[in-house]
């Protein structure tokens, strides 16, 4: 009885000091744009459409790849996780398939988001912050 008693306070121990230590851990400032966190975002609300490697599907999801959408104004591209869109045409191509709004994202998670797909996929632009999100969501 003793041995099992001795056993359990010891993977107790040993939990209390798992969890201490997860929970002893700096947190990220809001003001560090993440490439994981991005992906992850990428990974749950975007690759369905874009698909993994940004290539979109023709006629129904655009690209992400070199697309003028993605590189050009921050400010549309903020707009368009906010807001959604339907309807695009992107280098003379159509894609008729609606993006919903992804306005119940926090602003750091879109900042992510979005820096991780504009510097991605061969893509080479600079990226959002959770405050160029924070402006755009308070003109919507």
């Amino acid at each position: 009885m003793f041995k099992y008693i001795v056993t359990g306070l010891l993977l107790v121990g040993m939990l209390g000091s798992a969890v201490s230590a997860r929970y002893s851990q700096k947190p990220t400032s809001p003001k560090v744009i993440q490439a994981d966190s991005g992906q992850l975002v990428y990974e749950n609300y975007c690759l369905a459409c874009h698909q993994e490697d940004g290539s979109g599907v023709p006629n129904l999801n655009p690209p992400l790849i070199q697309n003028e959408w993605v590189l050009g104004d921050s400010a549309r591209l903020i707009k368009v996780v906010l807001n959604g869109l339907k309807g695009v045409e992107v280098a003379g191509e159509s894609y008729s398939n609606e993006m919903p709004s992804h306005d119940f994202l926090s602003d750091q998670d879109i900042a992510n988001v979005l820096t991780y797909i504009r510097k991605s996929f061969g893509n080479k632009s600079s990226a959002i912050t959770p405050v160029m999100v924070k402006m755009q969501r308070a003109k919507k």
